[in-house]
Order: structure tokens, then C-alpha cells, then sequence
């Protein structure tokens, strides 16, 4: 187990634009994912096992649900604070960040923002706390990229709904104590459903052999008839829009995280690159090696620098779901280059879980399709400012 000497790169000196709150925030979270994952995480990749015990650590440092008020358990920070916290974790792991941006993007947001005020309070401080942990239900096996075309349905049953259906690829899923689902009523009106652990007729199956994300636990969530309680549906928004908004807020977290993987990456070539001797000098002394390194932290700054002005919009409610897109596709693309050359630097070493590399660059191959393809955010952008929509 090799000792976590990371180093950030800030080339254009972006801590400047930074509030204190932010580097107290981000600094807390680079220690602990330093004391707390970077010794386990190749263990865990390797067996293909979530440690779970890091749980109350994210809690811990504000991971879940860092921008829901403090009056239901959050930290009320704002934005920027968000993503410097997904970076440093998927710095990390990018598995380990999905926990974290599931529950607070994709179960704790709905609950704030869709729920009545009865659903906030029984959910989100235990969310907060880690005492719960969620999972977000939009993808089908028959639908992904088209999550319109959903089969998973409800009825109304008088005093509560029927729910049958089934979602796959989903975070969090094999552990989670509650899920928020997707489904359409009989009408085809799209609604989010507070599903939990233990309703007869659910469960919650494991997906194995993963190649990708091996240290964060995917599963499917199967509906058989399950009775919702009615008090457990999200009525502040219905349609596309309402799961829609909730995957805005983590790509936002994603095109943040995508930087800390691309940090770790070039840090560790970097550093690498100081110490390999070839020829009688070190590697980072040749035009080809410096040529590799000068466009990774390049690619890194541009990549920062488009997130913290993303940040600075969506701390003002001007950013738009287009803008993430592009910063969400840019970033992780951005990273899974760094990530393949980085890679070329350590050479055979490269591939070994003695270094992190090759572990961030198979993640970065999940994360550059979830939440919105790699096509699919180019489509967004493309629509976006030609005025046509070429998914139809």
C-alpha cells in the first residue's frame, strides 16, 4: 500500500477565486478521502466490494446533501462548495463519489425540492446522517437514453398505489434503504414514488462482473406488485422534468468529479515521471513526456475553469440544463484522455493496482455513459443552439 502524497494542480491559481468556506470545505474532504479511501480503495476495486464502513465519513464531511438546509440535517453550503466535495471524492474513486452525488443529487434533491414538507422531515436528516442511504430508479432495461418510454406503471388502488416494473443499472441499489422511482400512472403521467426496504414485492438483485466501478455496489430495483403507501408520493412536479431536474444537479456534481480523477491522474505521472529513469535521465526530462504532462494539466485548468463558472450560475439559479450538459461531457471526456495517457507514462506499470490509474480509467468509461451518453449531451449542446432536436 503505497502512501497517498497527492498533490492538486492549480496552474492558473483558481484557489484565488475561491472563498475560505470553500478550500475549508474542499480541504477537509482531500484529508479524509487521503486517510479514509486512498488506503482501501485498491483492495476493494480489486474484490469488487463497497466499503461500506466509509459511510459515516461521507456523512461526516458534509457529502450528503451538503446544499439542503440545515434544518433538515444539511450543510447548507451553496454550489461550488458541492462540487469541490464530488472532485475530491471521485479523486478518490469515482464509485465512491456516485454514493455520495446519488444521495444527495438523486435522493435527497427530489425529496427537497418535489416533497411536502412531512417527506422532508422523516427523510433527509437520516439521509443527511448516512443512518439512510437511497438509490434513484429512472433506468430500464428497455430504456435508457429514452427514459419516456418507461414501462414500470402504477395504479391508483384507493388506499395506496400498485407499483410493478423494474429499473436497472442503479447505485447504491444492493444496499439502499429507500428508492426513488420512476414510474407512469394510468394516465402516463410520470411521478416520483418514495419506495423502502423491506415493501413486499420489491428487491433489490446485485449486478456482477463489472469491470467498471468495481468498488461501488450497481444493482436492479424489481417491483412485484408492491403497495406504496399514498403519503409516499413526490407531488411538487410530475412529467420528464421532475427526474430530469434531479439528474441537472448531479451531472453538475459529475463534471466536478471528473476533475478529481483527471487530478489524481496526472499527479501520479507526474510524479512518476520524476523518478523514472531511462537513458540516463529521468522520463520527464524527454520532449514526448513533457508534451503529455503540459496538455494534461492544460485539459485540467480549462476543466476548472468551466466548472467554477457553472458553479457561479448555478449559485445564482442561472445555470442551465444545457450548460451542464456541456460541462458534464467536456469534463469526463477530459478526464478519460488524461486517464489513457497517464497510463502510457507509467507504462506496464500503469495497468497495476499499484497505482490508481487504470482503476480511474475503467470508472471514467462508466461515467462517460451514465447520467446522459457521451452522444447524447452533444445532442443537447446541438439542439440547444441550432434550435432543432435531432434525438426524433
Amino acid at each position: 500500500m503505497q502512501k497517498d502524497l497527492f498533490e492538486a494542480p492549480d496552474y492558473y491559481n483558481i484557489d484565488d477565486l475561491l472563498l475560505e468556506e470553500h478550500k475549508l470545505v474542499r480541504d477537509a474532504a482531500r484529508q479524509w478521502v487521503k486517510r479514509s479511501v486512498s488506503p482501501i480503495i485498491e483492495e476493494h476495486a480489486q474484490k469488487a466490494t463497497f466499503p461500506k464502513e466509509i459511510l459515516g465519513g461521507l456523512a461526516e464531511i458534509g457529502a450528503f446533501g451538503p446544499y439542503i438546509p440545515e434544518k433538515y440535517g444539511g450543510a447548507g453550503l451553496d454550489h461550488i462548495s458541492y462540487g469541490l466535495i464530488m472532485q475530491e471524492i471521485e479523486r478518490g474513486d469515482s464509485g465512491i463519489r456516485s454514493t455520495a452525488s446519488v444521495q444527495s443529487s438523486l435522493v435527497m434533491y427530489p425529496i427537497f425540492t418535489y416533497g411536502n414538507e412531512a417527506q422532508r422531515t422523516k427523510y433527509l436528516p437520516k439521509l443527511a446522517s448516512g443512518e439512510l442511504i437511497g438509490c434513484f430508479g429512472l433506468t430500464e432495461p428497455n430504456h435508457g437514453s429514452n427514459p419516456s418510454g418507461m414501462e414500470t406503471k402504477y395504479k391508483d388502488m384507493g388506499d395506496h398505489y400498485l407499483l410493478n416494473g423494474a429499473k436497472l443499472w442503479i447505485s447504491n441499489a444492493p444496499f439502499a434503504d429507500i428508492a426513488i422511482v420512476w414510474a407512469k400512472n394510468e394516465e402516463d403521467r410520470i411521478h416520483g414514488l418514495i419506495v423502502e426496504r423491506g415493501m413486499e414485492g420489491f428487491s433489490t438483485p446485485t449486478t456482477h462482473n463489472k469491470w467498471s466501478l468495481r468498488a461501488s455496489a450497481t444493482g436492479e430495483l424489481i417491483f412485484d406488485n408492491v403497495k406504496v403507501p399514498k403519503e409516499n408520493i413526490l407531488l411538487g412536479k410530475t412529467g420528464l422534468g421532475a427526474p430530469l431536474g434531479c439528474l441537472d444537479s448531479a451531472r453538475f456534481g459529475i463534471a466536478w468529479g471528473a476533475i478529481g480523477a483527471a487530478m489524481d491522474c496526472y499527479d501520479t505521472a507526474l510524479r512518476y515521471a520524476k523518478e523514472r529513469v531511462q537513458f540516463g535521465k529521468p522520463i520527464a526530462a524527454t520532449q514526448l513526456q513533457q508534451k503529455k504532462l503540459a496538455e494534461m494539466v492544460t485539459e485540467i485548468t480549462k476543466a476548472q475553469l468551466l466548472a467554477l463558472r457553472l458553479g457561479q450560475l448555478k449559485n445564482n439559479d442561472k445555470a442551465t440544463s444545457a450548460q451542464i450538459s456541456m460541462a458534464k461531457r467536456n469534463n469526463v471526456d477530459m478526464a478519460l484522455k488524461i486517464a489513457r495517457e497517464a497510463r502510457q507514462v507509467l507504462g506496464a506499470m500503469g495497468i497495476t493496482g499499484e497505482f490508481s490509474i487504470m482503476r480511474h480509467m475503467m470508472n471514467l468509461e462508466s461515467v462517460i455513459t451514465y447520467e446522459g451518453t457521451h452522444d447524447i449531451h452533444l445532442l443537447i449542446t446541438g439542439a440547444d443552439i441550432t434550435g432543432f432536436s435531432a434525438f426524433q
